[in-house]
């Protein structure tokens, strides 16, 4: 399999490690819950996550509605942290 330098071509913009609110989805890799069933990482529920990928659109972005609104998680964190530093 060859890599090709197209417009197909992902310049790091949906990966994990930048936490961008451009992704499919919320996940950023630190998934971890406390006393509830709520990810620390994410913001999402449990139930959330574990069907993220059946989600319609619509119901998808209900959620990054809601965890944006919300934004304690460490998701939205790390973007003020990246946004300050540049």
């Amino acid at each position: 399999m060859t890599q090709s330098n197209d417009s197909t071509k992902q310049d790091g913009a949906n990966s994990l490690s930048t936490g961008d609110e451009h992704s499919d989805s919320p996940c950023i890799g630190v998934c971890t819950t406390l006393y509830d069933e709520i990810c620390q990482g994410c913001g999402r529920t449990l139930n959330e996550v574990s069907n993220w990928v059946f989600f319609s659109q619509e119901e998808k972005d209900s959620v990054w509605k809601r965890i944006r609104a919300d934004g304690t998680a460490m998701r939205f964190q790390r973007q003020a942290k990246d946004t300050k530093i540049t």
